[in-house]
């Protein structure tokens, strides 16, 4: 199973993927958890420390050379190819992955350097890599995406089994969760919402913006995650919120018993 974890910036979709993989791999799961967020560094530091894999675009020559590839057709259309549309996670580069505490971790690439131009790049090799990812029963992939929804005009969320959007209280997220709510019926996924950084007083009010039916989790408002994220720790938060949200995700999509 895919599933991309989306949401404004500052939500805490790269917290929520990253506490979602640790659990998913707690409950037996061979878990991948790719980080498609060209900006953001904080996931790599969430999960793995200073654990830092080679980056899939750099793997592939950096954005000239994977444009190279592209033209050669050499990632989905040829049967011999990088991706050829057919690979498991074992057949990733292995310097381009990393493991701690039983989660794999995959960076697609990030913005290096001053004037080195856009990251459409890493959008089209994100959306290649996710279609050509083949997953096997028991596994489970986790995609952090980049804060928006760019990712959905670059077609992803089309090679996702879920679309997971976090909602924090603000008005923004709540419009933001309006549009993922469209874009993920338009690219025929299943689209969930959970809730994060609730508070008793304000759960009710942030309830009301959302249908309550695709709603499968709220994380409270948590200060030990929060110091973690503020010293740039391995996150060592147990929460039964997070646990929770991944049996729901689980049992509707047949990966655990009911």
């Amino acid at each position: 199973m895919k599933i991309e974890v989306c949401g404004k910036g500052g939500s805490g979709k790269s917290t929520l993927a990253a506490l979602m993989a640790q659990s998913f791999a707690r409950a037996g799961f061979r878990v991948l958890l790719v980080d498609a967020d060209e900006s953001n560094m904080g996931l790599q530091h969430a999960l793995a420390g200073t654990t830092a894999p080679l980056h899939l675009m750099d793997y592939l020559g950096g954005k000239k050379g994977f444009k190279e590839k592209l033209n050669e057709k050499m990632l989905m259309d040829n049967p011999a190819g990088i991706f050829s549309g057919k690979q498991t996670i074992d057949d990733l580069p292995a310097d381009c992955v990393a493991s701690e505490d039983g989660v794999e971790f995959l960076v697609i690439g990030k913005i290096h350097h001053f004037g080195e131009g856009c990251a459409c790049p890493m959008g089209i090799l994100s959306k290649k890599f996710l279609a050509s990812l083949q997953t096997r029963s028991g596994e489970v992939v986790l995609v952090d995406t980049e804060a928006g929804v760019e990712h959905f005009g670059r077609g992803m969320a089309g090679e996702a089994d879920v679309v997971l959007g976090v909602v924090d209280p603000t008005a923004e997220s709540f419009r933001m969760a309006e549009k993922i709510t469209e874009m993920a019926q338009n690219a025929n996924a299943a689209a969930y919402f959970v809730l994060n950084k609730v508070e008793p007083n304000i759960e009710e009010a942030m309830l009301s913006h959302l249908d309550g039916e695709h709603v499968i989790g709220r994380i409270p408002k948590n200060n030990e995650i929060f110091l973690d994220s503020l010293e740039g720790r391995i996150l060592s938060a147990r929460l039964p919120e997070i646990d929770a949200v991944c049996r729901e995700i689980g049992t509707r999509h047949g990966l655990m018993a009911a």
